[in-house]
């Protein structure tokens, strides 16, 4: 038993990849290339994309947001995890890093239950809910531009249905929201945990997976 949740130093992560991850291989091949990226640090952890998996299976989710998709990873992760009819809405604004995702998507199979809008997405979000999509999403996963987040869940709590869930990334930032802040991205990590803490709107859990990540349930 334990009061508090465990530091992983290198064998206990090893450990715990080698007893309960199970990869697709074009996953894995994804975590290969991006070793070299000059971005790398962009891209969630194994273990968080298959949580964000079995996330997906429990709501029993069709329709999914994400918000910054980087090189694919996490929106491979969760359409893998989708049924047939299943989609991700993706949203970026670079055609340089989707352009490689494409490319993954393709090899896995997995294309068609990913739309790729490249914008602004505060611009697709505002589409959607536009279009009359309010209250029809399942799943919602924010990883972009930390000083965007507020304005991302604020969007998203109105496209998701109630008892959809929201994961939010890098809300812990390598340790950083938990000093003073030194610059905007911080700040902005602070208010917005803050933020999430006192919204009644939501049921709330801040977990130290990855480099922290956020579950808000819309109530």
């Amino acid at each position: 038993m334990t009061t508090r949740t465990l530091n992983l130093d290198d064998t206990l992560y090893r450990y715990l990849l080698d007893v309960s991850l199970r990869d697709h291989p074009v996953l894995a091949a994804m975590r290969d290339a991006n070793r070299s990226h000059p971005r790398a640090s962009m891209q969630i952890a194994a273990e968080q994309g298959q949580f964000m998996q079995l996330l997906v299976r429990l709501l029993g989710a069709r329709n999914t947001i994400e918000i910054g998709t980087f090189t694919g990873y996490s929106a491979l992760a969760v359409a893998l995890a989708l049924p047939e009819d299943g989609r991700v809405v993706a949203c970026d604004i670079s055609r340089e890093y989707t352009d490689v995702a494409r490319t993954w998507w393709d090899k896995a199979g997995m294309s068609h239950k990913i739309d790729l809008r490249i914008a602004p997405a505060l611009e697709t979000l505002d589409a959607l809910i536009a279009e009359g999509r309010a209250d029809s999403f399942d799943f919602a996963f924010i990883d972009a531009d930390k000083t965007g987040y507020a304005a991302y869940y604020e969007r998203c709590l109105v496209l998701l249905r109630q008892g959809g869930l929201i994961a939010v990334d890098n809300v812990l930032w390598g340790g950083k929201v938990a000093q003073a802040p030194a610059d905007e991205d911080t700040a902005a990590l602070q208010a917005f945990n803050l933020l999430l803490r006192d919204d009644a709107r939501i049921d709330l859990s801040m977990l130290p997976l990855g480099d922290g990540l956020t579950l808000a349930r819309k109530r």
